[in-house]
């Protein structure tokens, strides 16, 4: 069974497009044969990859309100899904629709306090799609943004993760630091090797092969 892993949120601007390219060339580096799945009408992740003269696996547009239904039609002997989703509030059937086919859910979050407080509307959002599923997802946060590359045991990142964890979050022990690597990077090719998502992907398939 492939591996499936969509990047969710509220609200735009939280690096869900920006993790979900370099996951899925993270993925690509670990063997892993990745379908890179651009849900949001926007469509940043395939535009992403017409500017970098295409990635080494193949990006699919589907910003529908069925791609449940419709990614295995593209995924082939593919061993990965990453799927990027438009934010929930404004596109909410094509978000569902994303989150009905993933086996993990993945919410970036930024370290501060008004990205913290959006985790009680988050969690209703994720707990309604749960129960459109015959098996539940595996749900994660993954701090982004982050003043440290280390989860460090004090300051700003440590508190948000403690934060996370206390109202009843998983929180990945890998997190995204505020690099200009990562924010620069739209429309370039992603050269992975040596990267938090290196990290964050092996953390992943360790996941999910655990589960």
């Amino acid at each position: 069974m492939s591996l499936s892993f969509a990047f969710v949120n509220l609200k735009p601007g939280v690096g869900k497009t920006t993790s979900a390219v370099w996951l899925a060339h993270a993925l690509h580096e670990s063997g892993r044969s990745p379908l890179l799945v651009d849900g949001d009408p926007a469509g940043s992740a395939l535009r992403w990859s017409e500017l970098a003269d295409g990635f080494p696996f193949p990006v699919v547009a589907l910003p529908v309100g069925d791609v449940h239904r419709r990614v295995n039609d593209f995924l082939g002997n593919r061993q990965a899904v990453v799927l990027d989703a438009p934010q929930l509030e404004d596109h909410p059937r094509i978000a569902r629709s994303i989150m009905r086919y993933a086996g993990e859910w993945i919410v970036p979050v930024t370290p501060a306090p008004i990205e913290l407080d959006r985790m009680a509307p988050i969690r209703s959002e994720l707990g309604d799609v749960q129960s459109l599923r015959t098996t539940p997802a595996r749900t994660a946060v993954l701090l982004n943004r982050t003043n440290r590359p280390d989860a460090t045991r004090t300051g700003p990142d440590a508190d948000a993760r403690e934060a996370l964890s206390e109202r009843g979050f998983e929180v990945l022990g890998t997190q995204i630091a505020r690099l200009d690597l990562y924010a620069q990077s739209f429309g370039s090719p992603v050269k992975v090797k040596g990267s938090a998502y290196m990290e964050l992907a092996e953390e992943l398939i360790k996941r999910q092969d655990a589960a």
